[in-house]
């Protein structure tokens, strides 16, 4: 979005408020069906935004949920369940009852745990559930090799499940085609040892990739699409000979956010020119980010571009001298009032930040897209509500 769009929209906000661009998300998404080629399925993870469940473009084939909470997202948006994987690595016996009631197209399992309440559930309800087993890529998540071999080696015994496929994810933020290469090698050839010792053909691969977002970075879309050149080959081959699904969040949303957040006072200590704003760490998430030492992309309301730029320090509203956002990050001035748009924030910032410390509002939150205009999908809230203690009666 341009400048002069997100400033027309702002007179429809309340500040501070997050926008998130269905358009470039689907956009985003079609950028990476172009290098994945037509067999490769594409899975948003909605930990990395669940507001754009909300409107989701029907170029994404699954939904990866890994919560209750998550789950209430889909059932209040009316996501379409078959196309949800139900993954996560604490899952309970009423969550999966509940999923299953729901109609979840696909459940992972990442313990023997899961493998039993599962199975169990289904039975009770007279069905077989689509299972993907999660390899573990050497963390607390998935199972390993031996103990998947096991669960495929008894797959008869297990009345509610159909295995279908193997889960892999190992990690976010990978800049290096190597090391993505190299995990679907990896994949591939235990799939192949599945097929050698067992008899059995696995049909399915979701694959996270992990792969980087540049949030310091003012050519990313490009260092990002080159990512996606450099891998493709990889994806295409391995969608050759499975079903595979690419599951991202971070990759496909962070380019479609922008937060607006106002300058509520200015100072000068010591020489260096502060800007109070009324947002801060707390609803504003860089991966990599450490107070304020690297600096986003930032666009300025009302900036006279004729100027002299002078250098000024950005922090938030905690109180914390880490909340410093963005240090020496350069405008021609900056007043009281001012609005300053901080872009690539669509992953995570509405999600991770540490939103109810000081117990101020959660941010105003809209979609916006060519086709329906500005929709308001959560007004501020209050988080003293959150904060307050109960009384006993």
């Amino acid at each position: 979005m341009e400048l002069k769009d997100i400033a027309l929209l702002t007179k429809q906000l309340h500040v501070p408020a997050y926008i998130f661009n269905i358009d470039e998300f689907e956009a985003r998404a079609a950028l990476v069906k172009q290098y994945f080629g037509e067999k490769t399925g594409l899975c948003f993870s909605i930990k990395a935004n669940p507001f754009l469940l909300a409107d989701i473009p029907a170029i994404f084939d699954k939904i990866e949920v890994c919560s209750p909470g998550e789950l209430t997202v889909c059932e209040k948006t009316h996501a379409d369940m078959k196309r949800v994987i139900f993954s996560g690595v604490n899952k309970g016996k009423a969550d999966v009852e509940r999923a299953m009631d729901d109609g979840v197209g696909t459940f992972t399992a990442e313990s023997w745990l899961h493998i039993k309440l599962i199975n169990d559930a289904a039975k009770a309800r007279g069905i077989r559930v689509p299972l993907l087993v999660r390899l573990t890529a050497g963390s607390q998540f998935g199972m390993d090799e031996e103990d998947v071999l096991d669960v495929i080696r008894d797959r008869d015994c297990y009345e509610g499940i159909e295995i279908v496929g193997i889960h892999f994810f190992s990690g976010t933020q990978k800049k290096k085609a190597k090391i993505i290469d190299k995990e679907l090698t990896y994949v591939d050839a235990f799939c192949t040892r599945v097929k050698d010792e067992l008899d059995f053909t696995i049909d399915r691969i979701e694959y996270g990739t992990g792969l980087a977002v540049d949030y310091f970075n003012e050519d990313a879309d490009s260092a990002e699409e080159e990512r996606l050149s450099e891998i493709s080959a990889k994806i295409r081959e391995i969608a050759e000979k499975y079903h595979l699904t690419v599951e991202m969040g971070r990759f496909f949303a962070a380019p479609c956010g922008y937060y607006l957040t106002g300058v509520v006072d200015v100072k000068t200590n010591k020489g260096i020119n502060y800007a109070i704003l009324d947002g801060g760490l707390h609803q504003l998430k860089y991966f990599g980010q450490y107070q304020g030492m690297q600096i986003p992309q930032i666009m300025h309301i009302g900036a006279d571009d004729a100027e002299e730029k002078k250098p000024w320090t950005l922090c938030g509203s905690l109180c914390t001298t880490a909340d410093v956002i963005a240090g020496n990050a350069e405008f021609s001035d900056l007043s009281i009032g001012d609005i300053l748009i901080f872009c690539r924030v669509g992953a995570y910032s509405v999600m991770e930040g540490m939103s109810v410390f000081l117990s101020r509002d959660l941010p105003q939150v809209a979609l916006y897209s060519e086709k329906n205009g500005l929709q308001i999908v959560r007004e501020p809230f209050d988080t003293d509500v959150l904060n307050t203690p109960q009384t006993s009666l």
